[in-house]
């Protein structure tokens, strides 16, 4: 089986190279990300959705779904293995809690360090966003999504839900995937990032 590299994850969102997809309705981003998919060298894709692959869908950007979040560390907490859609466990830690608004209203979510990859070259001040909202099931893949953040400074950080993407066993059920903690349910709907991907 082969497990879930967040390293490959972050390529997504930093891959550079030939723009394949003209749609204006897409940000620059949103073409990256399908460019990357579109490649089969490093696709998460199975040869035959590769084959038919014209891009994922995505909810229209949304400046509302970009906030500032202050960090509460949790330096004290212990390593853990977090289940993942396969026999295998990922070693994590959690890092702290995240306190932001969104339409006024105030929620939290725990952000994780990947204990894996903390020497690894591009995970510098990374962390990991793993959360559920009301568009599980309908709209996004029902077990949640993930967002890749980056430390900018000791009390706060950006979260910009327009980059929540998949896991990656939603193309590939080989993929082992961290399963989102049910802490991280906020009790609304988040309508920015990829939505649920359909073979045709």
């Amino acid at each position: 089986m082969r497990l879930l590299s967040l390293f490959i994850i972050l390529l997504v969102f930093s891959c550079r190279g030939e723009k394949r997809y003209e749609d204006l309705n897409l940000t620059d981003y949103q073409k990256q990300v399908n460019n990357f998919f579109k490649d089969a060298s490093v696709s998460p894709l199975k040869t035959k959705d590769l084959k038919n692959f014209k891009g994922l869908d995505f909810f229209e950007f949304d400046s509302t779904y970009v906030v500032d979040a202050k960090i509460q560390e949790t330096p004290d907490s212990l390593p853990f293995k977090m289940k993942t859609t396969t026999d295998d466990s990922a070693d994590f830690r959690m890092f702290g809690k995240l306190v932001f608004k969104l339409n006024d209203k105030q929620y939290t979510l725990t952000a994780y360090e990947n204990l894996d990859h903390l020497d690894v070259e591009g995970y510098e001040n990374y962390l990991f966003l793993p959360f559920l909202d009301k568009t599980n099931g309908f709209e996004t893949y029902g077990g949640g999504r993930y967002i890749d953040l980056y430390l900018n400074n000791e009390d706060s950080i950006i979260i910009d839900f327009n980059r929540a993407y998949n896991p990656q066993c939603v193309y590939d059920e080989d993929f082992s995937c961290p399963i989102v903690p049910r802490q991280n349910l906020l009790d609304i709907r988040i309508e920015a990032g990829v939505k649920n991907f359909y073979t045709k």
